[in-house]
């Protein structure tokens, strides 16, 4: 991090050209005094292209939340995890990680036909660290790359525009217990999640499924909700 000369502003509402930030942002930090900090911030740590130490962090990380938008400009949140290096880094500017089986919905990916742009945010929970990553996002839905991931039903390819260190000031520091026993092995192979094993819900679904169920066993809602309370995940 380098920070520079601070600029010369004739007065709070002059800024130097961003990148990153547009009038919503300037006006709020226009409100509290901190164009020129916002300005230093900017020109000292946000990037275009992927540092080394950014792609070791990232390559480390076995978790990040998405952001996505979806037709209606509403905004939402996942959770993305998988074992570390999961998030691979194709070139300085290019990075892509696997969408594994969930529940159906596709919710991230249907936004990201609808809106391509995205935010990626990595906390290391034990460091504590956090890394911004901002652009624009493509499924790719066959080919080496979705091969690549065994048991992995898309990919999702980013075009970085901004990526960036955050102050993990806020970050709580926490200890990692156990890996997901559902992040698919090296075959592609995870244990049936535990919601599809309530009854009734093997109507909707594929034959694969159907047959691990028959394997790992029925359980009622009341159990499943139980074993949710109480954070069990098998």
């Amino acid at each position: 991090m380098r920070f520079q000369e601070p600029p010369s502003h004739e007065n709070q509402t002059t800024s130097v050209m961003s990148k990153l930030y547009q009038s919503s942002h300037r006006t709020v930090q226009q409100k509290f005094n901190t164009l020129e900090l916002a300005d230093q911030i900017e020109a000292a740590v946000v990037r275009e292209e992927l540092s080394d130490d950014h792609s070791q962090f990232i390559s480390s990380q076995t978790m990040f939340f998405l952001s996505t938008i979806d037709e209606s400009s509403r905004p939402t949140v996942s959770y993305k995890g998988g074992a570390a290096g999961f998030v691979r880094i194709l070139n300085a500017t290019q990075v892509m990680f696997p969408s594994y089986d969930g529940n159906g919905m596709f919710y991230s990916m249907g936004n990201i036909l609808a809106n391509p742009e995205i935010g990626m945010l990595f906390v290391d929970f034990e460091t504590p660290n956090r890394l911004r990553i901002q652009g624009k996002a493509e499924l790719v839905s066959e080919g080496p790359l979705l091969d690549s991931y065994p048991g992995a039903n898309l990919v999702v390819k980013i075009a970085l525009s901004q990526v960036w260190i955050n102050c993990s000031r806020y970050v709580h520091k926490m200890t990692l217990s156990e890996s997901s026993p559902y992040v698919p092995d090296s075959s592609g192979n995870a244990p049936i999640a535990l919601w599809k094993r309530i009854e009734g819900l093997d109507h909707f679904l594929g034959e694969r499924d159907k047959q691990l169920i028959q394997e790992a066993g029925y359980i009622t809602q009341e159990e499943y909700e139980k074993k949710l309370s109480a954070g069990e995940t098998s």
